[in-house]
């Protein structure tokens, strides 16, 4: 009781609290404007913290970080443009939503969805932080390859041109992906002498090309303006009954998201796409999702904000970062002092349990500021359609410029943003193209490096009890569409 009075004493204060505030604010400000992602938004902050003491410090990464992973859901669904990488699982199913005139309702079942996930994460970050960390370092190479290898799946399953084009997709941008050098050699490929390309392709120029550059690229003069057909009013009316309606989804992906966020690497991008298809492979509707269909929402959007609290679990118990976000958390708590481990625990337990109370006082603004958010977005959003577009490209063209400070990220936005709209045109899904570039890496380090552990044998891949069951899963998804379909085209011969 005492380390729980003294951490309340450390939230408590007005340094504290003007500083959560303001950097709700800020996460609010950059994770609307597609392009500028939530770990950009904590990296630009990062200054600033060194004037501050370590818990306000702290305060400053959890609360900017919510708000902007939330935040990022609103381009998603008003202008098909997903603010961060998480929200590209789901933009067609909440901009399929907007167009049938429930932008609003999309909007209020992200904002509360992710609410409740992230009390979720904290509460499990309360009470059982020591048992999943210990989980998640007992993860090797062999786990972390059949869990990218999951991911990749369910978004090529579960895309809106159906699974052959999808598969297609992601391919491509597997093999974008493999620009760069190699992991383990070093050795540059597809580079054709260019010291930008042996750097790689930056994930957020091609996001913002593929999604934002895409969708500017197809509008035309006198379309009409969706956003001002919503009627944007109360972005929380009717959330509570869609809630209710779909809880299994909405304590599922809460879950879910806690156990993805716990493993270091993973982060609640991993999490919102298998998410997203678990909530359409357990429906008892899948052929309305792509729709405007809200159970998809739901699951995501609870695992969103669950994952982004649970990967504080290895960082604050072993000093483990668990995404880039906390990473960053981590090098602030060197900085300060307080160095993360179980001696956190012992010796200074009332800062523990004061970022804590940070994850859920940030979590519980997320209901008025997403609301705050919602009403000025759509303020904002109801301005001519030429004028938007004009913001939109600026703001894309400091997004991609930002990410290296060169013209190239520039260049290869304007590259993949042709490429979303040939791929429009060919009725070929964008979002497994994006996934490919992300998980690529890991998928390709972690196999070179079990292959090496394994001497090639490809038999140690089901040698271990946690990577033998994430690969009888992936087994599963990949078999048990074609076993059913085989059943059916028995079953009538049969019959005759």
């Amino acid at each position: 009781m005492d380390t729980m009075m003294q951490a309340l004493a450390l939230v408590l204060n007005f340094e504290t609290i003007v500083t959560i505030l303001i950097a709700c604010l800020f996460g609010l400000f950059v994770g609307a404007i597609p392009g500028l992602t939530a770990t950009m938004a904590t990296a630009l902050l990062v200054p600033f913290t060194f004037y501050m003491d370590p818990i306000p410090a702290i305060a400053t990464v959890i609360a900017c970080t919510a708000m902007a992973i939330t935040a990022g859901d609103i381009p998603s669904a008003l202008l098909r443009i997903p603010g961060t990488p998480s929200s590209a699982a789901y933009t067609d199913e909440a901009y399929a939503m907007t167009k049938k005139g429930q932008g609003a309702q999309a909007l209020g079942i992200s904002i509360v969805a992710s609410c409740i996930g992230g009390i979720v994460g904290f509460l499990v970050l309360a009470f059982i932080a020591p048992m999943l960390a210990k989980v998640a370092l007992r993860f090797s190479s062999f786990e972390y390859f059949w869990l990218a290898i999951l991911g990749l799946s369910c978004a090529a399953l579960i895309s809106s041109g159906g699974p052959i084009k999808g598969l297609l997709a992601l391919f491509l941008g597997l093999a974008i992906s493999t620009i760069g050098m190699d992991p383990l050699t070093g050795a540059p490929r597809f580079s054709f002498g260019s010291v930008e390309l042996m750097g790689g392709l930056s994930f957020v120029p091609a996001m913002i090309g593929l999604f934002a550059i895409g969708e500017l690229l197809r509008y035309q003069p006198g379309q009409e303006n969706l956003v001002s057909n919503a009627k944007i009013r109360n972005p929380f009316s009717g959330v509570g009954k869609i809630l209710r309606q779909y809880r299994v989804n909405l304590w599922r992906g809460s879950l879910f998201g806690t156990a993805v966020g716990a493993l270091p690497g993973a982060g609640g991008d991993l999490g919102a796409w298998i998410s997203y298809a678990m909530a359409k492979r357990f429906s008892r509707t899948p052929q309305k999702f792509g729709t405007g269909h809200p159970e998809g929402l739901v699951e995501a959007g609870a695992s969103n904000n669950s994952a982004l609290s649970s990967a504080w679990i290895p960082a604050m118990v072993f000093g483990i970062p668990g995404d880039a976000v906390t990473a960053i958390a981590v090098g602030i708590l060197f900085m300060k002092g307080l160095n993360p481990g179980p001696q956190l625990f012992t010796q200074n337990p009332e800062n523990f349990y004061a970022v804590m109370l940070i994850f859920l006082i940030a979590n519980l603004l997320l209901i008025p500021f997403g609301w705050l958010a919602v009403r000025t977005a759509n303020s904002i959003f109801r301005v001519s359609r030429a004028y938007l577009n004009g913001a939109i490209v600026i703001f894309c063209l400091v997004g991609a410029y930002a990410v290296n400070n060169s013209m190239f990220g520039v260049l290869v936005m304007g590259g993949f943003g042709l490429m979303a709209y040939v791929f429009h045109r060919a009725n070929f899904p964008i979002a497994p193209v994006i996934l490919g570039i992300v998980m690529g890496p890991l998928l390709e380090q972690n196999f070179l490096t079990s292959m090496i552990i394994a001497r090639g044998d490809l038999t140690a891949f089901f040698s271990r009890p946690i990577a033998a069951g994430l690969g009888a899963v992936v087994i599963l998804l990949w078999g048990l569409p074609l076993v059913l379909r085989l059943l059916r085209l028995l079953r009538p011969k049969a019959a005759a």
